[in-house]
């Protein structure tokens, strides 16, 4: 005769704790982590394609780089995705409001992805795909498992938010000293470091510490993270290729 199922059990129809001592319901959790990885999903599918159309109509890449108003067009591009972002910070649990903020900046990042990779070999293009996908999976299930087992890296916050303002320093350094191949590859190796950090920090966060009605708060960080971890491993296999 099997063993009878425990209340909890019916309760959370089968979905268990994701952490020791979890006080919240599994399937609410749950559902919040289907939504943010659903956005995501939608993120990440719109930035391929505009990106591969960026990539593969030559004359929008020529019109961006060749061009004063393309490059005017450009920075207008930059400058309007950090302002989504703040306003998506500011305003990432007002419906619909957030919906059409989220839109607008996941266009705009697709748009200077895509002119990243223009001038980017598509072999290196694939690989780099191929690696952020190996190592973003990989991270994001060590994490569960972490945290299953009562592992918690809410500790890395002050770590990887100093790392961050080093990059940060780095690149505005390479920018106006620039230093050759070899300092692009340490620019990327970090780049790649941190930004694996905060993958796991930001999947910890989402299984933990969010609110329920931070799910466009928490696919946007998770999606940043991918997004700058696949640019900093475009910058290693850039500048050990050439």
């Amino acid at each position: 005769m099997s063993p009878k199922r425990s209340k909890g059990d019916i309760e959370t129809g089968g979905e268990g704790h994701l952490y020791p001592m979890m006080l919240e319901s599994p399937p609410m959790r749950w559902a919040f982590i289907r939504k943010v990885y659903a956005i995501l999903s939608m993120q990440l599918l719109l930035t391929v394609v505009v990106a591969a159309i960026v990539v593969v109509v030559d004359p929008i890449s020529d019109f961006m780089v060749h061009n004063r108003a393309g490059l005017g067009l450009y920075l207008f591009i930059v400058v309007l995705s950090l302002i989504l972002m703040c306003a998506l910070a500011a305003f990432h649990k007002r419906h619909p409001v957030n919906l059409i903020l989220l839109g607008m900046f996941t266009l705009t990042m697709a748009f200077t992805m895509g002119l990243s990779c223009a001038f980017v070999k598509g072999k290196i293009i694939l690989e780099a795909a191929i690696l952020t996908s190996v190592v973003t999976i990989g991270l994001t299930l060590y994490t569960f498992w972490a945290a299953k087992r009562g592992h918690d890296f809410s500790f890395l916050g002050p770590f990887l938010f100093a790392s961050l303002l080093v990059l940060l320093v780095f690149s505005m350094i390479q920018m106006f000293f620039p230093m050759g191949k070899l300092s692009t590859m340490i620019f990327g190796c970090l780049g790649a470091i941190i930004f694996s950090g905060f993958i796991i920090y930001d999947t910890d966060n989402m299984i933990k510490r969010y609110e329920y009605d931070d799910f466009i708060w928490a696919a946007v960080s998770l999606y940043l993270d991918i997004l700058n971890l696949f640019i900093a491993l475009i910058n290693i296999l850039t500048a050990s290729d050439s």
